[in-house]
């Protein structure tokens, strides 16, 4: 009889385990799937291909220079629409959102630091904020800190990363390329070292000035660095392009760029140059 009754089987249910949202990242490099705190424990490079992701402006100061040694200039310089662009506030809500969203009043942080003893001025932008376009307070924070690092006499260290020019403030946005470079060319003259970190991307009028004119030009690694894009040169120049040409490795073989460093190796490298070019400047 037990063959024809009709059992009752009992069921046991596991508990769904709820998977965290975040905790698996595709890598933009190789596509893997990986874990999100394997990369931010690798300084935010993919072990498994190096793919070098973006840093925040205060992420690459921790990074750089020695505990609480960061001291910022110039914190209040706050951008201001002098051409009313677009009219009805379009970009004063665009700078309200960027401030709100990374806490900085601009696209750059400047201050002086020290890095294994070595005083230095340094200078890091950051992209989240609106592209880290240079508009008049960029240009004019940058100035100000060349003109620092000049009466200090102290090395200095900027590491960009940037769109170009800042389109809502038109020709005042242009006219910071020549403030920029104008404030250099006197630190040159006073025989101080002059250090460029190129990240991904550097371009346009940042490229064109203050990025290009460094006594010694780094990058990490596949860095997007060049003026104009390359559909733009194409048609200017009407001619083929060879491939990967705008990125780090290609400008390095061809004599722009230094070194092109990994950013694990960058605090070392930058180490070592400071010990090279301004041993004398050390007052600590």
């Amino acid at each position: 009889m037990p063959l024809f009754r009709k059992l009752q089987y009992s069921t046991v249910r596991t508990p769904k385990k709820d998977i965290p949202e975040g905790l698996w990242m595709k890598c933009k490099g190789c596509g893997v799937v990986i874990y999100r705190s394997k990369v931010e424990e690798n300084m935010h490079v993919c072990p498994q291909c190096g793919y070098h992701y973006p840093l925040t402006a205060m992420q690459r100061i921790h990074q750089l220079t020695d505990p609480n040694s960061f001291a910022e200039i110039d914190r209040d310089l706050t951008s201001v629409d002098v051409l009313d662009f677009a009219g009805d506030g379009v970009y004063p809500e665009k700078l309200a959102q960027s401030q709100k969203k990374t806490g900085m009043k601009d696209a750059i942080l400047c201050g002086t630091a020290k890095l294994h003893g070595h005083d230095l001025a340094l200078g890091v932008m950051d992209f989240r904020f609106l592209g880290a376009s240079m508009g008049s307070v960029v240009g004019e924070k940058v100035a100000r800190l060349v003109e620092l690092a000049a009466e200090k006499r102290m090395p200095l260290v900027i590491v960009t990363a940037s769109g170009g020019a800042r389109m809502y403030e038109g020709m005042m946005s242009l006219m910071q390329m020549a403030k920029t470079s104008g404030a250099l060319a006197v630190f040159s003259e006073a025989g101080l070292p002059y250090i460029v970190v190129m990240t991904h991307p550097t371009t346009a009028g940042v490229s064109a000035s203050f990025a290009s004119l460094g006594d010694v030009i780094l990058a990490e690694p596949g860095a997007l660095i060049g003026f104009a894009g390359p559909r733009v040169i194409k048609q200017t120049t009407q001619s083929e392009l060879p491939e990967g040409f705008q990125t780090a490795e290609f400008l390095m073989e061809h004599g722009f760029i230094d070194r092109v460093v990994e950013r694990a190796e960058l605090r070392r490298e930058l180490d070592l140059l400071l010990t090279y070019l301004a041993p004398s400047l050390d007052v600590s």
